[in-house]
């Protein structure tokens, strides 16, 4: 165990991230699970907090086995790898997308309400998410916020296996992680507390920002 939970591993994570408090930076949690992590950075760098909603594209027969991302603006990270092992073709991929992008607009105006996204406009985007497993769901948010007009992308995350920045590529400036540990096989290993963060709690954590 690493950290207690998303709270403490927050905190941590803030303190990697003190180098980028200024007035040009936001904070993106990847709801649900990296909502937590992100207020503990939003909170030490007084920076606002908002979302960027992703959605794993999970294989037919096993939805926690990740075939890629989609997110807004029609953005799809795609694991060509993945799809050849596992034999899934297009017309699969299409209604496995076609459903997620219904969940990715609802959980969207579920969380969001009636506040409109902050503008990310030559802004230091500070993508969170509370670890890294595959990466699909983190590349994606890049690209996202890329197209939204961030000038500079950093993703940053408590934990993630040590050749997680070869897993995302080029798609941030910036990389930062608390800790790197030999024989990871899952985010939730390195938790005292992984409870599965609910929706009232993405909610909560984006009303307490001042509206735009």
């Amino acid at each position: 165990m690493l950290f207690l939970d998303r709270a403490d591993a927050g905190r941590r994570l803030a303190a990697a991230l003190t180098h980028l408090k200024g007035p040009d930076t936001i904070v993106l949690g990847l709801p649900r699970g990296g909502v937590p992590v992100a207020r503990e950075v939003a909170a030490a760098l007084g920076a606002p907090l908002d979302v960027v909603v992703v959605r794993k594209l999970g294989s037919p027969c096993n939805p926690e086995y990740a075939l890629g991302a989609i997110g807004a603006n029609g953005v799809r990270v795609l694991d060509p790898g993945a799809m050849r092992a596992l034999g899934v073709t297009e017309p699969e991929l299409e209604v496995i997308e076609g459903r997620e992008r219904e969940e990715l607009e609802r959980r969207t105006r579920r969380f969001r309400g009636d506040r409109t996204p902050l503008s990310l406009l030559g802004a230091t985007a500070i993508i969170v998410d509370d670890g890294i497993a595959t990466g699909s769901t983190a590349k994606a948010a890049c690209l996202i916020v890329r197209a939204l007009g961030a000038e500079r992308i950093v993703l940053a995350v408590p934990v993630a296996p040590r050749d997680w920045t070869a897993r995302i590529g080029d798609v941030a400036d910036e990389f930062v992680c608390v800790a790197t540990p030999a024989h990871f096989f899952a985010v939730g290993q390195w938790y005292g507390d992984f409870t599965q963060t609910g929706d009232d709690e993405v909610i909560e954590a984006l009303a307490q920002r001042p509206a735009p």
